[in-house]
C-alpha cells in the first residue's frame, strides 16, 4: 500500500515543540496509572519464583509447576514475581512512511508519542530504558526510458541509519533519549524493520520488556521470525501507527498520491468506486497480515490511529492488560 499523500519534514524545532507537549501530557493523564508489583507497561511475570495455583485456561504452560501437579494431581502454574529492576527496550521505526499524516498528528508524531508513554511509565524504580532507531533504507532506482540505461551512472542509494541508545535509569537519561529519538532525521527510503528488531536480540538480554513502534508496512516476512526470536526471551508489545488514508481514499476527485519513501508520483482517480473498494480490500488484507503476523509472534498488539485519542486507546489498552493479568490469563 503507498504511504500516502507526502507529508512536510520535521524539523528539529517542531520535533521539540511535539515533544513537550506530549511529556506534559502524558505526564498529567499517565501520572499513577501504571503502579504496583509488576514490570512496566506489560505486567510481566518476572523472574523470582512465588507461589503456585492452580492452572487456569489461557495460562502460559511454560510456567506449570510439575512437582506441585504430581503431587495433588491437579495441574498448577508456578507464579513469579516482579522484577525489582527491568530493562525496557524500544525499536523505533523512523521510515520515511512516517512522516505523513492526515488526522490530528503526523505519525511520526504518533511514534514519539508512544515512546514517551514508554518511557514514562517505566522509567520509575530505578528501571532502564534504552532504544535502537532506525530511518530510511536503500531506495530503488528508477529505471532509465534510455536503451542505453546500463551506460548511464545510477543515483546512490541512500544508507540506513540504524542506532543504539544505551539503557540508562533516570529522569533526565529518559529525557535524552527520547530528545534524541524526537530530533532523528527522516531519510528517504524504508528501515529495514527485521534487521532493527534483531538488535535487541543481539546481545542475550536478561527477561524484560521490548517494544517496537512501527507502521508494519513492510513485509510481514521480513520481520516476523527476528520479532518470534525476541518474543521467546521477552514481553514483547507492537504498537502499530496507522492513518485513516491508509485504510480508505476518500471520494474527492483527482488525488496526486505520493510514496514518501521512493519520491514516485500518482494521480489517483478516487471518484472511482470500485477503485475506492479495491483499495479499502487491499487495505484490510494488509492489515489482517500484520495482525496475525504479530499473534503468531506471542506480542501484544496495539494500535493507534491519528485521527483518534491515542491516550485514550493507550489507556484502554492498559486496564486490558492489567485486567487479564489479575485473572491469571497471559494476554
Amino acid at each position: 500500500m503507498p504511504g500516502g499523500t507526502g507529508g512536510t519534514g520535521t524539523g528539529g524545532g517542531r520535533s521539540e515543540a511535539v515533544l513537550s507537549r506530549l511529556q506534559l501530557l502524558v505526564t498529567r493523564k499517565l501520572d499513577g496509572l501504571l503502579q504496583g508489583d509488576y514490570a512496566g507497561l506489560l505486567p510481566g511475570p518476572g523472574t523470582e519464583a512465588g507461589e503456585s495455583r492452580e492452572y487456569r485456561p489461557g495460562d502460559d504452560v511454560r510456567r506449570m509447576d510439575w512437582p506441585v501437579t504430581a503431587r495433588t494431581t491437579v495441574p498448577h502454574v508456578r507464579r513469579t514475581v516482579a522484577d525489582r529492576e527491568l530493562e525496557t527496550w524500544l525499536a523505533v521505526d523512523l521510515s520515511a512512511s512516517l512522516d505523513f499524516g492526515t488526522g490530528r498528528w503526523l505519525k511520526r508524531d504518533l511514534v514519539i508519542a508512544a515512546a514517551t508513554a514508554m518511557t514514562h511509565l517505566t522509567v520509575r524504580g530505578g528501571n532502564r530504558v534504552g532504544a535502537v532507531v532506525g530511518s530510511g533504507g536503500p531506495v530503488p532506482a528508477p529505471a532509465a526510458r534510455s536503451r542505453w540505461r546500463r551506460a548511464a551512472p545510477e543515483p546512490a542509494a541512500v544508507a540506513p541509519l540504524l542506532f543504539r541508545l544505551p539503557a540508562r535509569p533516570g529522569r533526565r537519561e529518559a529525557h535524552g533519549l527520547l530528545r534524541a529519538i524526537a530530533g532523528t532525521e527522516v531519510r528517504p527510503g524504508r528501515t529495514d524493520l527485521g534487521a532493527l528488531v534483531d538488535l535487541l536480540n543481539r546481545p542475550p538480554r536478561r527477561r524484560g520488556v521490548a517494544v517496537v513502534i512501527s507502521d508494519f508496512l513492510a513485509p510481514p516476512a521480513q520481520w516476523g521470525r527476528p520479532l518470534r526470536k525476541l518474543a521467546v526471551r521477552h514481553d514483547v508489545l507492537a504498537i502499530e501507527v496507522v492513518d485513516p488514508r491508509e485504510l480508505e481514499l476518500p471520494d474527492v476527485g483527482v488525488l496526486a498520491v505520493v510514496d514518501p519513501e521512493t519520491g514516485e508520483l500518482h494521480e489517483v482517480q478516487t471518484a472511482d468506486p470500485r477503485l475506492r473498494r479495491r483499495y479499502a480490500d487491499a487495505a484490510a488484507v494488509q492489515r489482517t497480515a500484520i495482525a496475525d503476523e504479530l499473534r503468531a509472534a506471542g506480542a501484544a498488539h496495539l494500535r493507534l490511529r491519528t485521527d483518534t485519542d491515542w491516550l485514550l486507546d493507550m489507556v484502554r489498552f492498559v486496564a486490558a492488560q492489567r485486567h487479564a493479568r489479575t485473572r491469571g490469563t497471559t494476554r
